[in-house]
């Protein structure tokens, strides 16, 4: 029986996971990673506001003893599973920003991820990404950019060509098996181009690629490093972690959840070397979830949350927040941290910092309805 050869490719390139992959040089030695925490991260128990008289009596048996985390300044502290973060930070590497929150206010996973994706004032008003957007302003064409996921995500869709990567769940192909395949399309120009692709993408995800493990955070961070360290691959990567909706149950839940997290960021910094010294890596999650503890020992969804920054290219060791409070008249709805800063305020200046574009114009462009008047410090080094 003959096997058709479209269909022996569609199947294969399955087992990589790789299709329409391509690299260009960006005219840049920076990087930017951006990960997303997908379920609404906890960002009280992550920066957590130890100094605030309400935050031990709202949390209850949920609240973080001061005396076991990691002591950041007199008035917050980081969950003791970011350790990695915690020693960035020391070193001047990592910086904290305390009750931000998106444009969005009303608290559904689905709509609140997409106004952060898409860069929004309200969900589905946009239909590509802000990430994307930020690809279309660097200084050179091509397809600097990469999603280390199955699909790409909203956040980098958008009419600038970009890339995902994930490895397969699927037992890796034999060399036998792609070298034969290597020769079955060798004399068709278009498949051939496919098949060259997808064994370009696979060799710069290197071992951590055909790992099979794709929820290992370890091997997630290498394999992102392994694409970003190239000197022609990609200096824009986004990342989707899942599993921060922590309704009951959360310390346990939680304290794993960020201990993957650091996990990945320390691979990914060790992964990258020297070129650490030019990356910035935000992570920030759709919305926040309330002050109080819930009646099944965990949290529901709020409003304002935490974002987190590492790399070697900030100018970190310092927490980023206009405190509102946690006493009751401070409450956003009587529920939920305030927001005092913008997330996409916040992204529009990483950004900007990061590929030494200017910051209105980025602003416009990523976040055509923003607000103005958002001051953020500068978050870079000179």
């Amino acid at each position: 029986m003959s096997l058709d050869r479209r269909g022996f490719l569609a199947g294969t390139a399955a087992l990589l996971l790789a299709p329409r992959v391509a690299f260009a040089q960006a005219a840049t030695e920076r990087r930017f990673v951006f990960i997303l925490q997908r379920g609404a991260a906890d960002g009280l128990n992550t920066v957590i506001p130890y100094a605030d008289p309400a935050y031990a009596s709202l949390r209850g048996p949920l609240a973080i003893d001061a005396a076991g985390a990691i002591r950041l300044d007199g008035s917050f502290a980081l969950h003791p599973s970011l350790a990695q973060f915690g020693a960035l930070y020391t070193a001047g590497e990592a910086l904290f920003v305390q009750a931000v929150a998106s444009p969005y206010r009303d608290r559904s996973h689905f709509d609140g991820q997409n106004v952060l994706e898409s860069g929004g004032t309200a969900p589905y008003q946009l239909k590509d990404g802000w990430l994307n957007r930020l690809v279309g302003l660097l200084p050179r064409p091509g397809e600097p950019a990469i999603a280390l996921a199955p699909t790409v995500p909203l956040a980098l869709r958008g009419p600038a060509e970009v890339t995902s990567y994930a490895p397969s769940a699927l037992p890796a192909a034999g060399d036998d098996l792609l070298l034969r395949v290597q020769q079955l399309y060798a004399q068709d120009a278009q498949l051939h181009a496919l098949w060259s692709a997808a064994m370009q993408a696979r060799g710069m995800a290197g071992a951590a690629g055909l790992e099979g493990k794709r929820q290992d955070p370890a091997a997630l961070g290498r394999m992102a490093a392994n694409f970003l360290a190239q000197p022609k691959g990609a200096r824009i990567a986004m990342i989707e972690t899942n599993g921060w909706d922590t309704h009951g149950g959360q310390n346990p839940r939680l304290a794993a959840q960020l201990r993957a997290l650091d996990t990945l960021v320390a691979a990914l910094k060790q992964g990258l070397g020297d070129s650490w010294r030019q990356t910035v890596v935000l992570v920030a999650t759709e919305f926040g979830r309330t002050a109080a503890v819930n009646g099944t020992g965990g949290t529901d969804h709020g409003t304002a949350s935490a974002a987190l920054l590492a790399g070697g290219a900030l100018q970190g060791g310092r927490v980023i927040a206009d405190w509102p409070g946690l006493a009751p008249a401070a409450l956003y709805e009587g529920r939920d941290l305030r927001p005092t800063l913008g997330l996409d305020a916040l992204i529009a200046s990483v950004a900007a910092e990061s590929f030494g574009l200017e910051r209105e114009r980025v602003g416009r462009v990523l976040f055509p309805q923003m607000a103005a008047g958002q001051g953020v410090p500068r978050l870079l080094r000179g």
